[in-house]
């Protein structure tokens, strides 16, 4: 079951590989698909190597008395293999964002098919090949730092605007409890000299 699956697939993914070294595919392969087709390929090819005769070979004694049973452990086995593969492949894909990466790489390839100016090659003095690599490198980051400082300064400014303010609010709120102790004092004052006039009409 599992060798005429096998050879169907390898039939299938051979007759691919030949159309595509014949011209008949399009010019530019996505490199998932690449991907997709180098790991079903590797699968195929385990199967292959891992066929159900050397399987039964290597359990002689069971294979003679269960080999109904040897053929489930076998397909099982060979089942859980390959989606163990495909699910570990697919978490190198995630966690590496893979996909991400190999599609940009598409579009690089596809930008640089279309350009009609001659690619860039090393003028053979590698301090100019250096300097003008790194130089709109450096530029860019000058222009950015320089941006980041001026919006640092306008965040200070406005930070010691609102400093300023904080303190004149703080000075009038002083004015104003001083304004009302020296209020109260003299109300007190008065209260007394009040009472005092009561007690000694005299």
């Amino acid at each position: 079951m599992a060798n005429a699956s096998g050879s169907s697939s390898g039939e299938t993914v051979g007759g691919e590989e030949s159309a595509l070294a014949e011209g008949s595919a399009p010019a530019h392969i996505p490199k998932v698909k690449v991907l997709d087709t180098v790991v079903d390929t590797f699968l195929q090819k385990l199967v292959s190597a891992g066929s159900y005769e050397r399987f039964a070979k290597c359990y002689k004694r069971f294979y003679k008395l269960q080999p109904e049973m040897t053929r489930l452990i076998y397909d099982q086995f060979i089942t859980q293999l390959q989606t163990s593969i495909r699910e570990e492949i697919s978490t190198i894909k995630e966690e590496g964002n893979l996909e991400a990466v190999l599609n940009s790489l598409d579009k690089i390839v596809e930008e640089a098919e279309g350009q009609k100016e001659p690619a860039w090659r090393p003028s053979g003095i590698p301090e100019d090949d250096v300097r003008s690599t790194l130089m709109p490198y450096f530029l860019q980051q000058q222009s950015s730092l320089k941006q980041l400082v001026q919006e640092q300064e306008q965040e200070n400014v406005k930070l010691a605007e609102m400093v300023l303010e904080g303190r004149k609010q703080v000075l009038e709120l002083q004015q104003q409890i001083q304004a009302r102790k020296q209020a109260w004092q003299a109300l007190s004052k008065k209260q007394k000299e009040l009472a005092t006039v009561l007690e000694d009409p005299e």
